[in-house]
């Protein structure tokens, strides 16, 4: 299977190319277009109770599969955000944590599921409870709000990142949930509040723009009451 990023910066879209017997799983809404020779189908990969599960995270019940069964062809496919896609290839070794929002497709071989974070981790990081659980063998295509930059963490390094900005992380590497400043009062007023401080090695992939942060910007120009 052949793919290619277009536009990557704030409008990017996949563009898949889909050899016979191949097939792609998407977000549901995804597809911008495909060839006629291509099947889309709906699909709750995993059963009921991943299905809800996602709708619990806020994500569709269903994904939606492009699959390519007699001829081949080429599909598009593009995130809901303003923002970029990165490929990160998976060899089963390990898990790729997604913050909920992040998924936007993935090949065979890769399974999706949503994972409760602990309670203390879901109220303190302000992102709920959700987290995105991604693993086996392939390519997983993740999106972002604003443009994705990867941050490389040598042993025993660390970093501390604004959860909002979060985007995905393996699920080997150490990471805490805690105060932005020494005092609570401090890391209200900073803006920051809470952040997540990560111990490498590893990478994690953060996003140039926080949702959140759109939001409350945009708040103080729609009509009041």
């Amino acid at each position: 299977m052949r793919h290619e990023i277009l536009y990557q910066g704030a409008f990017a879209m996949l563009k898949v190319e889909l050899a016979p017997g191949e097939s792609i799983k998407a977000e549901s809404g995804a597809m911008v277009s495909m060839s006629p020779g291509l099947e889309l189908k709906g699909t709750m990969d995993g059963g009921i109770m991943r299905g809800l599960g996602r709708m619990l995270s806020g994500e569709s019940f269903f994904f939606q599969e492009l699959v390519a069964e007699r001829r081949g062809g080429e599909v598009l496919l593009a995130p809901s955000a303003i923002g970029d896609i990165q490929s990160v290839e998976l060899d089963g070794s390990y898990r790729l944590l997604v913050q909920k929002d992040g998924f936007l497709a993935c090949t065979s071989g890769i399974q999706v599921k949503t994972q409760m974070q602990n309670l203390a981790r879901g109220f303190l990081s302000g992102e709920g409870f959700f987290i995105v659980e991604i693993s086996g063998r392939g390519t997983v295509f993740i999106s972002s709000y604003g443009a994705i930059h990867a941050i490389n963490l040598a042993a025993g390094e660390e970093m501390v990142i604004d959860n909002g900005h979060l985007v995905a992380w393996p699920d080997y590497m150490d990471y805490r949930i805690e105060k932005a400043s020494k005092g609570w009062i401090s890391s209200i007023t900073s803006g920051e509040a809470i952040v997540c401080r990560f111990r490498g090695e590893g990478v994690v992939l953060v996003q140039s723009r926080s949702p959140k942060g759109f939001g409350n910007w945009i708040r103080q120009y729609l009509p009041k009451g």
